[in-house]
């Protein structure tokens, strides 16, 4: 397994980088994203694409039918490296598995390229910078993907 990302459906959600208000988003996404080594465009494609064609939202009927391009919703980016601490052989977590710094924040930057290829303009959070993300988790439904 490789590129890991957490996505939670949010009726909204709030980011702030070091302490200073980044923005908000309403209805949509907020995608947490681990990068592992070895990771590349392949994997940010599928996920991407993933990510665009979930179908997590409900219709009429309060069925899981609809993607975020369908009812036209925000996401929400956030790194967060953390996802790849490994803690099988201790309590505290082992991150040699997560991507190193510089290489993780061009695939970051690469994987916000993609989701606006999608018509999708998301707020971002800041690569190596402490974060507060606010999130409303909706339902709550909570889906990880990995590739």
């Amino acid at each position: 397994m490789k590129m890991k990302v957490v996505v939670q459906r949010v009726k909204r959600a709030s980011l702030f980088v070091e302490e200073n208000y980044r923005g908000e988003i309403g209805k949509g996404v907020v995608v947490l994203i681990g990068f592992k080594k070895n990771d590349g465009e392949r994997e940010i494609k599928y996920i991407v694409d993933k990510i665009c064609n979930l179908r997590i939202f409900e219709d009429e009927n309060g069925k899981m039918n609809y993607s975020i391009e369908k009812i036209k919703g925000e996401i929400m980016v956030v790194p967060q490296f953390t996802l790849y601490g490994d803690v099988s052989h201790s309590n505290r977590p082992d991150f040699t598995k997560a991507e190193e710094f510089s290489k993780a924040k061009n695939l970051f930057e690469m994987f916000v390229e993609e989701v606006k290829k999608k018509g999708i303009n998301p707020l971002c959070g800041k690569f190596g910078k402490k974060m507060l993300v606010q999130i409303h988790n909706d339902g709550p439904v909570t889906i990880i993907i990995e590739k």
